[in-house]
């Protein structure tokens, strides 16, 4: 098959879409397909454009078998919902070119990526146009987390631009989501469910495995070895809701035992850096090599995974697998009736959204009792062996390419 995959993140180096997209891309090409990719030049989570990268120019590069077409884009130095939707709007007018240059390569899939939407007519216009199947993945629901986080505003705007949204969907021969809430999140939106397909996000058991001993990063930071640490790892944005780890951090200042760690970058994180300010049981990093995440993430005796309760079905987190495959109990702010807490609720503790001391009980709790974070650990582990296994997930989306061309 000859696969292109169109969207503005492709970063296999980090963790998040970009990895995901990279890894599928250089499976496939190692599986004997022909992959192309249409993306920006790396710039998340820093919104800004990595070095050795231009914003301003295109550029061809080839990894792992897979050709990419890198793209100008306009990246804004502060983050708001006009820059946002003008940022994924530089990059849909400048990645034309370098879709139209596939024109004599004629792909048998155009795969979309949304977040952005903003370019799903050119990928379906295209597609159609070359007799390619149109394929969108929905990893984030941007239209709905925008309005919903307050990133846009208007009844009549959300009207208009939630039908342009439905229209654009209802279009594709293919649309698949990373949870069950996500796909029915698109039947109401009135895609069929003949052309629904489930394709989770998915974490490589091998490079991430539970550690039998303590994690390299404890010396490192200067950890205990018998402290228990709350981890935070993931990007720092809003549909966290981050402020929560900071009353929590601060509430348990005086335990002893918990220790916390926030590693990541985001618009969100100047904040909490400022709310934890003083705070002896705190410490942030930096992004982390991707080559030592099974490290970082076995740093955790817990995880914690904080969501607003605005966002919490509108997203899959994607640091959850990681979470889960690292064999560490998970704490996540969500309702039970939710996709994040029917996943966690069988290997970890749900808490309600917007509680501080909902969550710092529960730290204190599982902190208070190896046994149960050991148990829970166990069974994060085997969710993910059963559900979530890299290999076994990118197998089963190759054989439904194969059947969206059949």
């Amino acid at each position: 098959m000859k696969i292109l995959l169109y969207g503005i993140n492709f970063a296999p180096e980090l963790t998040g879409i970009g990895k995901y997209t990279g890894e599928m891309a250089a499976w496939l090409a190692a599986a004997g397909h022909e992959v192309r990719v249409v993306s920006a030049p790396p710039y998340y989570p820093e919104w800004k454009v990595w070095p050795g990268y231009s914003a301003s120019r295109w550029r061809r590069e080839t990894w792992h078998g897979v050709t990419v077409f890198r793209t100008p884009v306009w990246v804004p130095k502060k983050i708001s919902g006009l820059k946002r939707v003008l940022h994924l709007a530089s990059f849909g007018l400048a990645s034309l070119p370098s879709l139209v240059a596939q024109w004599r390569w004629r792909p048998d899939i155009v795969w979309l990526t949304e977040p952005p939407l903003v370019c799903a007519p050119a990928a379906l216009l295209f597609a159609r146009c070359r007799g390619a199947r149109a394929w969108l993945h929905i990893q984030d629901y941007e239209v709905d987390a925008a309005f919903d986080l307050g990133l846009l505003k208007g009844a009549r705007l959300r009207s208009w631009v939630g039908g342009a949204e439905r229209w654009l969907m209802t279009r594709f021969d293919r649309v698949s989501s990373i949870s069950s809430r996500m796909q029915e999140r698109a039947l109401d939106k009135g895609v069929s469910p003949r052309r629904l397909i489930a394709f989770p996000n998915w974490a490589d058991l091998s490079a991430i495995r539970p550690l039998q001993s303590p994690s390299p990063y404890r010396a490192e930071l200067g950890i205990a070895n018998d402290a228990v640490v709350a981890l935070y790892a993931g990007n720092m944005g809003a549909k966290q809701g981050l402020e929560i780890l900071a009353e929590v951090a601060r509430a348990l200042q005086g335990n002893g035992t918990v220790q916390f760690v926030f590693c990541g970058f985001g618009p969100g994180r100047a904040v909490l850096e400022t709310l934890c300010a003083g705070l002896p049981n705190v410490r942030f990093l930096d992004l982390q090599p991707l080559e030592r995440l099974g490290d970082l993430l076995g740093l955790a005796d817990l995880h914690l995974l904080p969501q607003r309760a605005d966002a919490e079905d509108l997203v899959m987190p994607s640091k959850l697998t990681g979470m889960l495959a690292s064999g560490r109990p998970v704490v996540a702010t969500a309702r039970a009736d939710t996709e994040i807490g029917r996943v966690v609720s069988g290997c970890g503790v749900i808490v309600p959204p917007g509680s501080p001391e909902a969550l710092t009980a529960a730290i204190a709790d599982l902190a208070a009792h190896p046994e149960r974070r050991t148990e829970m650990g166990l069974a994060a582990r085997r969710h993910a062996e059963q559900y979530i296994a890299r290999d076994e997930v990118l197998r089963q989306f190759e054989s439904d390419l194969r059947a969206c061309l059949g």
